[in-house]
């Protein structure tokens, strides 16, 4: 403080060096205040006031300008002496950099056109057509899974009608990644159509292992596999594949270029910066693209409802690491066989402990194998062991890789959990680690699961631990860092139930992109693009064909429906005689029902059946008696009404009438 007081001294001293007359502490700040303000006046003069003429000024001045008016060397090299001026220029830079309209090439009227015909109103089922007058490429052939109430049906793949219809300039079929809903329904299509497929390694690796199931391996010479950054020339489009984290490997966002302008795909994506494989996502590509000017994007929108950011894959490990170290028995992880790194991080944690692994089920054998065979990941093979040999070693010298997180009925989990697995049983000592989310729609299937689990009494690791499971979806974070690196004009948002695409669209509208400019798609909408425009034009054939995975053969829409009915509503079959020239019956009618009465019902239900049956007849006329198929169909009716007075069900009913 004594210091300071000497400065402010020094600093008010007069010029000849006499020392000022005392001063209050107030009168201090007057004057310190006053020559603030004078200093700053003088400066403001200096840049703005009037200039003296040229001969009053030293050789070293520059030339006299205007008030306001710009220096000829202003904003030549990235400055400014007006700041003014500079807050000017770095507003319209600005906006150009936000602009992605003026990027485009408006003198080009050509047109691109977008036509999703899986994957909306739905989690799954992936399929995009983008196509120009010439020429289309399909982004992904995805299945789904059917509801609870598609009974016999396994899976479901698009309806493949509007790819009949343009089969002639189909160019090819470009992968995003190597999930289910994106690959699944590659082998039905190509059983009817053949086309060069083109992905990276690890999705074509996993298709090809579809097409030796469904013994088609003739189709692989279709197989195109790409290189990230490197642009490939498929008809009228150029398409790049750009590196993206997601929760399988080697999953790539797409850049399609055609005359009428840049469209981005951004397949299933989250922003991972500390992936387990150490490649993060190619941001840099995608904020070249965005720099170039995109016309549209296409962006995941799963994860639209949930803030903030996903966690990184590598969270899971320390997870993993915590659960390995209590546990005392045999751990037992599953997870979706596709999420390699998940599978990777769990038997790193077995390694590290001592323990011996076994890999259970066909579908994560099969991926495990084509990941070490390509590469992508490195484990010693002295590790594994069959499921046979589980028994020869301590439970706590185990670890079990095994399908069925989603509660399938046929993965070995489930065979687990109810005791029916050849080799290995559920006990108490047991961890069972949970290591993946419920797809909506399996829910159920999953707490069955959870509870047979826990009836076996094994330890279950599933909501308990916050970082067992990672989704491999960007949340609103990541969402809104696509949209600002790629800057588009239009926007499309893909992936997911109404919900999740309308609540993406708030999130685009915020990060800037014009509402008129986002549409809300529907599976079989067809949206016309060009650099001035965007609008949906018509509507094509889209659906789901029904799927038995046990004969790889397709179930008509009607036998679906059947089993629908007969599940809600029962069916009742009745065997006649009838007697036409009296319209009588010839004996007791042999009436049978299913999932309509209880079994101690049964000779009631037949009773008045037959009281109906006998009412029908004694008022028939007799054209309709001696008409057996008008005969049948009567009684159908009649006896389709009764029972909805009686009990509020339509079975189905069956009669066979004979009449005499």
């Amino acid at each position: 403080m004594e210091n300071l007081e000497q400065n402010n001294e020094q600093e008010n001293s007069n010029s000849n060096g006499e020392q000022p007359a005392v001063q209050t502490e107030g009168s201090g700040e007057r004057q310190r205040s006053a020559r603030a303000e004078e200093y700053f006046k003088n400066r403001k003069q200096k840049f703005t006031g009037p200039r003296r003429p040229r001969e009053e000024r030293g050789n070293g001045e520059n030339p006299a300008q205007a008030p306001g008016a710009q220096h000829p060397s202003d904003g030549q090299h990235g400055w400014h002496t007006n700041i003014k001026n500079a807050i000017e220029a770095n507003k319209r830079i600005q906006q150009n950099r936000l602009n992605t309209d003026i990027k485009l090439n408006h003198n080009s009227k050509a047109t691109v056109r977008i036509t999703p015909l899986g994957g909306l109103e739905e989690i799954g089922g992936n399929i995009t057509v983008i196509e120009t007058q010439n020429s289309a490429i399909l982004v992904d052939v995805g299945m789904s899974f059917p509801d609870d109430d598609m009974h016999g049906v396994d899976i479901l793949i698009p309806d493949f009608t509007y790819l009949r219809s343009i089969k002639h300039k189909i160019a090819g079929i470009v992968i995003t990644h190597a999930h289910e809903d994106h690959i699944g329904a590659v082998p039905y299509l190509f059983r009817e159509m053949q086309f060069p497929l083109y992905g990276t390694p690890l999705p074509l690796g996993m298709i090809g292992n579809k097409f030796d199931e469904h013994k088609m391996l003739e189709y692989k010479r279709f197989f195109r596999a790409v290189e990230k950054r490197r642009v490939i020339k498929i008809g009228d489009f150029e398409v790049e594949w750009m590196h993206m984290t997601h929760s399988v490997i080697d999953a790539s966002s797409l850049a399609i270029t055609c005359e009428a302008g840049t469209i981005i795909h951004t397949g299933d994506f989250k922003i991972d910066h500390t992936p387990i494989d150490g490649y993060p996502a190619d941001l840099h590509r995608l904020a070249h693209y965005g720099e170039k000017g995109v016309l549209c994007l296409l962006s995941d929108s799963t994860n639209s409802m949930r803030p903030g950011a996903t966690l990184s894959e590598s969270s899971v490990g320390p997870t993993f690491d915590t659960i390995f170290s209590r546990s005392k028995g045999r751990v037992i992880m599953s997870t979706f066989s596709s999420n390699i790194h998940r599978v990777y991080q769990a038997i790193d944690k077995g390694v590290k402990y001592n323990r011996k692994v076994a890999i259970i089920g066909r579908s994560m054998e099969r991926n495990l194998e084509v990941a070490m065979n390509l590469g992508y990941i490195k484990l010693p093979f002295g590790i594994f062991i069959d499921a046979a040999e589980v028994a020869k070693y301590p439970d706590n010298e185990v670890l079990i890789i095994t399908t069925g997180s989603q509660g399938e009925t046929m993965s070995a989990l489930y065979r687990m959990a109810v005791n029916e697995h050849r080799h290995i049983k559920l006990k108490p000592s047991d961890t069972v680690i949970l290591s993946s989310s419920a797809i909506p729609g399996n829910e159920g299937s999953v707490s069955t699961v959870l509870n047979y689990i826990l009836k076996a009494g094994a330890n279950v690791a599933y909501k308990d631990f916050s970082d067992i499971h990672v989704s491999g979806h960007g949340a609103q974070e990541e969402q809104k860092l696509m949209l600002r690196l790629v800057k588009p004009k239009f926007f499309l948002p893909i992936h997911g139930e109404y919900q999740h695409v309308s609540k993406h669209k708030e999130t685009a509208i915020s990060c800037g992109v014009d509402e008129r400019n986002i549409l809300l798609m529907e599976d079989g909408d067809q949206i016309e693009i060009s650099s001035r425009s965007m609008r949906k034009i018509k509507t094509v054939k889209s659906g789901k064909v029904y799927i038995d995975n046990q004969r790889n053969n397709q179930i008509e829409e009607d036998v679906v429906m059947d089993r629908q009915e007969l599940a809600e509503n029962g069916i009742v079959i009745i065997v006649a005689f009838v007697d036409k020239q009296n319209k009588t019956l010839l004996e007791k009618p042999k009436v049978s029902s299913f999932g309509l009465v209880s079994d101690r019902d049964d000779r009631h239900f037949s009773e008045e059946m037959e009281n109906v049956l006998v009412s029908f007849l004694q008022n028939a006329n007799k054209e309709v008696v001696e008409n057996k198929r008008m005969l049948e169909n009567e009684i159908r009716q009649v006896l389709k009404k009764h029972i909805f007075r009686a009990l509020k069900k339509y079975p189905v009913i069956v009669p066979t009438i004979f009449v005499q």
